[in-house]
């Protein structure tokens, strides 16, 4: 039977190393489900429930693997559906390709059912590649350049493929004008500065008597090249939320994350530095990095166009990470006077001991907080943590010890609602020997977490260690936007718009085949996650949580604070709540 374009799609894929698709069917792309059908386990492929589901799980498989991440989607609505996911990928800098079908090229142009323009559709998200395929005999350029230039940008790329391209014969390109001929492979090159740059940084780094770094996720690949320049400096390392996993946060010099899901030695430390560090991080927020003038400032980034955008660096070094600090060692000096490494040590140790006492501060009935530092000693070894956006973010950046070996992500750039789920799949079939946890909120449960609940069902018994556990805040509140209300804007909650549903998240996973267990007291909580976490099944861990618990920046500004009080003098409906835990809170 001859090769058609469907077939020579994904065997093209497969040269490329694609093994998994991530996506759901229509009519749109039925004959590329038709060579999947006969594809015999050439590319696996998930089906997800919804299309923007597929495309946070290719976002994640980039994040978990370093691969290119696919996704497929059929025309119309389904293309359109991939689109937040995918501008997920995109503002975190990860190679995915997105394949959508469209309607027929004789029906383009004549407002047939379905039709979309789908070029100007992914023309922003898939801004270094996006083309629809004319004839057979583009399939094989479109297929190389696409996989090629996600992984050299770092970035989305998509394919879009008419659904009677799909079922035609297969064609070689002719050796002819105005013909393309392309091949496979693709190897990052050798990315470092130039050696006079990297000596004026050393000088800079040198000369500083404060000195502190920030780590994203550049350096995810660079954790020993980070600890050993941050030794050599007597430096403090403080994570961007991306970078979290880039060194343990079990070493006395790491303050935590950054920004206003940050800790207070990572402010203090920002506040008081004479020299900056920043290495393969964009981290946006300018009001929690060194005041302008105050620091002396050197950046390393692969991208150059990330280069001296948040603070004005004296030198920026566009380089890969682990390459350019193990350039750079050679040329830094150990400081002898230790006293800034021991002051950053001091305050981690006492941030610590007081995020502890805020974690087992009583609450109604349960403090979000604790949920988080019951975790953190009971993290597997090598496991993979996923977090979603919402006030769940605040706690996993703060409570959450990462070892070295970790994994963990979420939705940096975007900070989309919706990924925690499908971002823990992800991890499962890129890993499935790794333990995967997902963290999230009610809201992004309630959004799309439960139909992916249903994906899970699915699939868990594919996996050779079943364990998968989503943890759910059960707090009844859109609680982050809700805070936000009163902290930012001084209004108070809008319960129209800020009330969930108290749906029972625990039953709904026993209805799907899973462990379902729901906590509604404290000292609950370590047996429900020794259970969840050596459960011979996946399981949803449904936690009954206190929304009033505030998540408290790491610095108060007198703004917030006028906007927090005038929120209560409005008549917050929660008043006098928020008002109790937030004076358990303050220290």
């Amino acid at each position: 039977m001859k090769e058609n374009v469907s077939d020579f799609l994904l065997r093209r894929l497969s040269d490329w190393g694609v093994k998994r698709i991530y996506g759901y069917p229509g009519d749109g792309i039925n004959g590329i489900m038709g060579a999947l059908n006969r594809a015999n386990d050439m590319i696996d492929f998930v089906q997800v429930r919804h299309e923007e589901m597929a495309a946070f799980m290719a976002c994640a498989h980039a994040k978990f693997t370093g691969e290119v991440g696919v996704c497929l989607a059929t025309s119309g609505p389904g293309a359109i559906h991939l689109l937040n996911g995918l501008y997920d990928a995109k503002l975190d800098h990860q190679p995915v390709v997105a394949i959508a079908g469209q309607q027929k090229r004789m029906a383009l142009g004549g407002n047939y059912q379905q039709e979309v323009d789908l070029t100007s559709l992914f023309k922003d998200v898939a801004h270094e590649y996006v083309h629809m395929v004319t004839t057979p005999a583009q399939m094989r350029h479109m297929v190389d350049r696409a996989m090629r230039i996600a992984q050299a940008e770092r970035n989305v790329c998509c394919i879009i493929i008419p659904n009677d391209i799909q079922e035609m014969d297969a064609e070689k390109p002719p050796r002819e004008h105005g013909t393309v001929h392309s091949g496979l492979g693709y190897a990052a090159p050798r990315n470092v500065p130039h050696t006079e740059e990297l000596q004026r940084a050393a000088d800079i780094l040198n000369a500083g008597e404060k000195v502190a770094m920030l780590v994203g996720a550049g350096a995810l690949h660079a954790t020993n090249e980070v600890l050993e320049v941050a030794e050599l400096l007597g430096a403090g390392i403080a994570k961007a939320l991306l970078g979290k996993a880039a060194v343990p946060d079990d070493l006395p010099f790491v303050t935590g994350s950054i920004g206003l899901l940050g800790t207070k030695p990572s402010y203090e430390m920002m506040t008081d530095c004479d020299t900056l560090l920043m290495v393969g991080s964009s981290f946006p927020y300018s009001e929690f990095l060194p005041e302008e003038g105050q620091a002396r400032g050197v950046q390393i980034d692969i991208n150059a166009r990330m280069i001296s955008i948040r603070y004005p660096m004296e030198v920026n070094l566009v380089g890969d990470s682990a390459e350019t600090l193990r350039m750079l060692i050679p040329l830094l000096h150990k400081k002898e006077d230790r006293s800034w490494r021991h002051r950053i040590e001091r305050h981690v140790k006492y941030w610590w001991e007081k995020m502890e006492e805020r974690a087992m501060e009583s609450a109604d009935p349960i403090n979000p907080q604790r949920v988080f530092w019951e975790l953190s000693p009971r993290l597997p070894d090598n496991c993979i943590v996923t977090c979603d956006s919402g006030s769940a973010a605040n706690w996993y950046a703060r409570d959450v010890k990462i070892r070295q070996g970790m994994m963990a992500s979420l939705s940096g750039g975007l900070a989309t609602m919706g990924p925690g789920v499908p971002y823990a799949i992800a991890a499962k079939f890129a890993h499935p020997e790794r333990v995967a946890i997902a963290l999230i909120g009610d809201g992004a449960m309630q959004m799309n977490g439960m139909n992916e609940i249903i994906t899970i069902s699915k699939y868990w018994q594919r996996w050779s260690d079943p364990r998968l556990v989503v943890m759910v805040l059960n707090n009844r509140d859109l609680n982050q936007v809700t805070w936000e209300q009163r902290a930012m804007e001084g209004d108070p909650k809008f319960e129209a718009s800020q009330d969930l549903p108290d749906f029972p998240y625990a039953r709904f996973a026993e209805l799907s085949g899973l462990l379902g267990i729901r906590v509604d007291q404290p000292e609950q909580l370590g047996d429900a996650w020794d259970r969840a976490l050596n459960a011979d099944r996946p399981a949803v861990l449904e936690v009954y949580v206190d929304p009033d618990v505030p998540p408290l920046p790491p610095h108060i500004t007198f703004k917030q604070a006028k906007a927090y009080a005038s929120a209560i003098l409005k008549g917050d409906p929660d008043s006098i709540d928020i008002i109790k835990a937030s004076m358990k809170q303050i220290f």
